[in-house]
């Protein structure tokens, strides 16, 4: 095992798979700009790796995978325009860092936010009954402008549209989230990591260079639409984001809001 500050990475050379884990349970694996530089540099390291053919993303803990940026430890500056933005999650994925070698996604508990900035990068998703999906931003005062155009490649439009619009007010379950097609497998809680790490050794079996041109292949697909998506966001992120002060007062009250929300 080897261990970054933030990140948890075990190689298994037996069978070509690494697992890859979000170390800040405290934070419930919220990303940091620490962490975000770790997995840029995670990811582009596993590009030259040959005993690495298929990796397991998953997170510390049964509470969360992630709850995306830590508004309390990041702080980035944004330019003051509509046509520039600084976001720090862009380049958290393995396809943002020119990696091709597939990914399997093991959720437990909570995946919200800026998760689906890796979950969206991910192959596939394999989620323990207990797991739960949302997106919080609109609740907050912020555009969902990335995660929708990611879940959008997963999901049918009313189903993400269901998800961005209603924020913290509703979760989807693991079960509904395999229905619409965001997970492709739900677990007994606590076996998502071992199936995903079984689906992920099956792959590592086949020849490397088929596979990596496969998931080039498929990404492909849904790249134009996703690079004009993402070429609109920083507009809509700097015209629709509340300014920062209001954003930290609606904030300030999400414990006492914290229970009021239902899970489908």
């Amino acid at each position: 095992m080897s261990r970054h500050p933030s990140l948890l990475v075990e190689r298994d050379t037996a069978t070509g798979v690494a697992l890859v884990t979000l170390d800040r349970p405290s934070r419930l694996n919220a990303i940091d700009l620490a962490l975000a530089h770790e997995l840029a540099a995670l990811w582009r390291s596993f590009r030259d790796d040959d005993s690495v053919r298929a990796i397991t993303l998953t997170g510390t803990g049964s509470r969360a995978f992630c709850t995306g940026i830590d508004r309390d430890d990041t702080h980035v500056p944004q330019p003051d325009s509509p046509y520039s933005q600084d976001d720090p999650l862009l380049t958290i994925g393995p396809k943002a860092n020119d990696l091709w070698k597939p990914v399997v996604a093991a959720v437990e508990g909570m995946a919200c936010g800026g998760a689906f900035y890796l979950l969206g990068e991910a192959e596939f998703v394999v989620a323990g009954t207990s797991a739960t999906f949302f997106d919080p931003h609109t609740t907050y005062g912020m555009v969902s402008a990335y995660e929708s155009a990611l879940l959008a490649q997963r999901m049918p439009y009313g189903e993400v549209a269901r998800m961005v619009l209603m924020g913290a007010a509703e979760r989807m379950s693991a079960r509904r989230a395999y229905e619409v097609g965001l997970v492709s497998e739900v677990t007994e809680d606590g076996g998502a990591v071992a199936a995903a790490l079984e689906r992920a050794a099956v792959i590592a079996r086949c020849p490397t260079e088929a596979v990596q041109g496969t998931v080039r292949a498929l990404w492909a697909a849904h790249q134009t639409a996703r690079s004009h998506a993402f070429a609109l966001a920083p507009h809509l992120v700097a015209l629709g984001n509340l300014p920062g002060e209001q954003q930290a007062e609606l904030f300030a009250g999400r414990e006492r809001k914290r229970s009021a929300y239902r899970t489908r």
